[in-house]
């Protein structure tokens, strides 16, 4: 089994360590774009240009499954890119809308993602799917792929927007970039119980197992 695992920046790191522990027998390499991180305040065009041109060796050699560990990019370059290369597998990231709605005991989440995947259309149809019945909320995390990328994590400021989560009854946060699994501990420690804090990162392992029978 040969995976790709392309994010903007380290957020794909993470990702794919996941799916190492998950596949300890297959070949998984990451690709990067690191000279334009973060994707999250590009347009939708320059995000389907910049995804393609950067994943550009994992189409050309023969992975069974792309797996797109960027929510930006799954946001707005997931759907052309499987309609240009309707021959290669791809998985995509996107926030965790479905399980915090089956989690959440106060009906109110908060989805801490990039400000290109807020205003995508695959955002809005996910929450119209399964979070219509919810209060979200989605504070300004605009700077946090920027500051983990450069390891400057800002703490203080980071307390300030899990404490106003909570404060506004949010009891699940859902980390809506790649980015942010390097700060989960963190946010787990910040909520200190009051909210629970989810990533994808193991739902991605079953969508692999499930798109190849593995």
């Amino acid at each position: 089994m040969r995976l790709g695992v392309f994010d903007s920046g380290i957020g794909g790191e993470a990702v794919a360590a996941a799916l190492r522990i998950t596949f300890p027998q297959a070949i998984i390499h990451t690709l990067n774009d690191r000279q334009h991180v973060p994707y999250g305040n590009r347009s939708p065009d320059e995000v389907r240009t910049l995804t393609e041109n950067a994943i550009e060796p994992f189409l050309a050699g023969a992975y069974d499954v792309i797996i797109l560990a960027c929510n930006t990019a799954t946001a707005l370059a997931l759907e052309y890119l499987r309609t240009t290369y309707p021959d290669q597998k791809f998985i995509g990231i996107e926030p965790m809308i479905k399980t915090a709605a089956t989690l959440t005991k106060s009906d109110v989440i908060a989805v801490c993602a990039t400000p290109a995947t807020l205003a995508s259309r695959r955002y809005a149809a996910l929450v119209r799917r399964h979070g219509a019945h919810l209060s979200i909320l989605e504070p300004d995390c605009s700077e946090w792929a920027y500051l983990i990328e450069n390891n400057q994590i800002n703490q203080s400021h980071i307390k300030a927007i899990v404490d106003d989560m909570c404060d506004k009854g949010a009891d699940v946060i859902v980390l809506g970039c790649t980015h942010y699994h390097w700060i989960k501990e963190l946010i787990e420690q910040l909520a200190n119980g009051r909210a629970t804090v989810i990533e994808p990162s193991e739902a991605i392992g079953r969508r692999v197992s499930q798109l190849l029978g593995a």
